[in-house]
């Protein structure tokens, strides 16, 4: 099998929890194998996740903003957008999410107008 990763990952045994939409749902997780620019995470149930998400390991101290690169059954194999210590996002993701949110705040006042009747 060609191995495709740029880091080696170690095994790893970690329990995580992943935040898989923007309204905060979370699902527990472990851990498989981890490196510096990705893991392999596994779930209990093959739920529909998301393209992105966001997994936090208290053991570690650390979270990490990640896409997803393949699915197999409950495992899924992610590749890290950031990596931060618990409780200090990362610039680039504090950047998105607050993109998202301007975003957002556009949409509702949009729709707002149009409920109101202003022009």
């Amino acid at each position: 099998m060609l191995e495709r990763r740029q880091n080696p990952r170690a095994k790893a045994v970690l329990g995580g929890m992943a935040t898989i939409n923007r309204s905060g749902s979370t699902m527990d997780c472990v851990v498989r194998n981890m490196s510096e620019g990705g893991a392999c995470v596994e779930f209990d149930q093959t739920a529909k996740l998301p393209d992105e998400m966001r997994v936090s390991i208290v053991q570690r101290n650390c979270s990490f903003f990640a896409r997803t690169m393949w699915r197999r059954g409950g495992r899924v194999g992610l590749a890290f957008r950031t990596m931060t210590a618990a409780g200090l996002p990362a610039t680039t993701d504090l950047d998105e999410r607050l993109r998202q949110s301007e975003r957002k705040k556009r949409q509702l006042q949009l729709r707002l107008k149009q409920l109101t009747g202003e022009s």
